[in-house]
């Protein structure tokens, strides 16, 4: 039987019959099927919970029917309670489906530990730099040592304390300079 004979025969318009049919059953079906299940035309709004404990977080959102994630903690922020909502995703008013999962990022509550590096022997500019640009907070109120290094830095400070190299002390912390006065 040759190819064209085929093609124009009956069983083969018959076959392309089933197939079509099928293909619009199943679509039908499937159509029917996504609509029931994935719960099409239903929103929820998505609440505002920035500023808010996780625990009054979870409660209104179990309130909503909608399940909640606590991803990493963020830099601290001091305008937020502590351990309160800083981020949330999707945001505040957004529409959802029941169950959808909710993002959110918690403020911690402190800023983070940094070591302290060793500064000893050098200038008191170079100090301050390096002190600021790793989140410190260095103070005007210089304390001086007998030492033939003018402004070389020979030790530092946290409220009246001596702090070494490796210690840790929270972001933003005030680090006061001892310094040599330069005279023998």
């Amino acid at each position: 039987m040759s190819i064209f004979k085929f093609i124009t025969s009956k069983s083969f318009f018959k076959q392309i019959g089933i197939a079509l049919g099928s293909l619009f059953l199943l679509y039908f079906v499937l159509k029917f099927w996504l609509n029931i299940t994935t719960n099409h035309d239903q929103k929820i709004q998505v609440p505002d919970l920035h500023k808010i404990t996780i625990d009054e977080a979870a409660k209104k959102l179990k309130e909503i029917d909608l399940d909640f994630k606590v991803i990493d903690s963020a830099s601290y922020n001091p305008e937020y309670p502590k351990k309160s909502v800083i981020e949330q995703n999707p945001e505040a008013g957004t529409f959802v489906k029941e169950k959808r999962k909710i993002y959110l990022t918690l403020n911690p509550s402190k800023y983070r530990d940094i070591n302290i590096p060793d500064l000893n022997g050098r200038t008191k500019r170079q100090a301050i730099s390096e002190l600021q640009a790793i989140g410190f907070i260095v103070g005007t109120d210089f304390t001086y040592v007998k030492d033939i290094g003018k402004d070389v830095v020979r030790g530092l400070r946290h409220k009246g304390k001596i702090v070494n190299p490796n210690d840790k002390l929270p972001k933003n912390s005030i680090i006061e300079l001892v310094l040599g006065d330069g005279k023998r």
